[in-house]
């Protein structure tokens, strides 16, 4: 069990990973929130819905003033088993090929940017449209971000084919025209009509980020930089007191040979297997120029190996 742990750990933390990482989250919560739910339920109260209301966004702008993390949060909550299956199932078939194009900082960028603009879509609409005045509603669930990816991955690669049962392969515009068609226009006359609104705008979301970056425009890029400063909060290295000492006389010996390394060139060292992985990931993300001087040479060293 502990190796378990220990490998499931290894996965979330590994770099350019957000795929994963996004899977995971999402699975985890479900699971805290379904096993709470039946504690809750089993007590005889109704506390998970207050834990709900305060991790969804609500249709009110008076009450998002007072919980604007929820425009965050909401995006990796669900409820409803079947809800996160087809979610996740989505996300990983196309996150697949978002990450093969745009690499996993710009994967990342693009399921919450389509988060974030659900959120939008489900405000405004729900606030002005007459089908909804005077009913308050709240969202959850990562539908939007995963229609940003879903139509991400079709502006990327529209004649991309993935092999569905009984239909063989299928091009993924039409893929993705079906599921926005089924997730959303069809669905804005049932009982989940504040989430299709969100479907709407996580999908043109997903299809501009795409045509911006096409024009060398990322507006997404403020995520991922947001990220990383986050984690290097919690990944700096102690401050180390070094302390110096007046070394004794050496030998004409000793001497000679300090010169002789001194002249000789500075060389890198050994890459290993997982400085290759990552210095490749940084390559698809950003592009070989990217790589310092010292990436280059480890690169090269490990292609003259194999």
């Amino acid at each position: 069990m502990n190796s378990f742990f220990e490998e499931l750990k290894y996965a979330f933390k590994r770099p350019n990973n957000g795929l994963y990482r996004i899977l995971l989250i999402n699975i985890a919560i479900y699971l805290v929130l379904a096993i709470f739910s039946v504690i809750a339920y089993l007590a005889g109260s109704d506390v998970f819905w207050s834990v709900m209301q305060w991790i969804s966004v609500p249709s009110e702008f008076e009450e998002l003033i007072r919980k604007p993390w929820t425009l965050f949060t909401y995006m990796f909550v669900h409820e409803d088993f079947f809800h996160i299956l087809f979610n996740m199932l989505f996300l990983y078939w196309f996150g697949q090929l978002v990450i093969e194009y745009l690499g996993s900082k710009r994967f990342v960028n693009t399921y919450v940017l389509g988060g974030l603009a659900g959120a939008v879509f489900f405000l405004i609409f729900y606030n002005i449209l007459p089908p909804f005045q005077g009913r308050t509603g709240f969202l959850y669930g990562a539908s939007a971000g995963v229609s940003a990816i879903v139509l991400a991955a079709a502006t990327l690669a529209p004649n991309h084919s993935f092999f569905l049962l009984f239909l063989g392969p299928v091009k993924i515009k039409y893929i993705a025209l079906i599921f926005i068609v089924l997730k959303s226009f069809l669905g804005l006359k049932g009982g989940n009509a504040g989430g299709e609104l969100a479907h709407l705008g996580g999908a043109a979301i997903g299809y501009l980020y795409i045509m911006q970056l096409k024009n060398g425009r990322d507006f997404g890029a403020w995520i991922s930089n947001s990220f990383s400063w986050i984690a290097g909060l919690f990944d700096r290295k102690p401050h180390i007191k070094v302390s110096h000492r007046r070394e004794k006389a050496y030998t004409a010996s000793r001497t000679t040979h300090k010169a002789q390394q001194q002249q000789q060139p500075k060389s890198f060292g050994k890459a290993t297997q997982e400085e290759i992985d990552a210095i490749l990931d940084k390559i698809s993300a950003h592009g070989y120029e990217s790589l310092s001087k010292e990436e280059k040479q480890k690169l090269f060293n490990a292609s003259k190996k194999n």
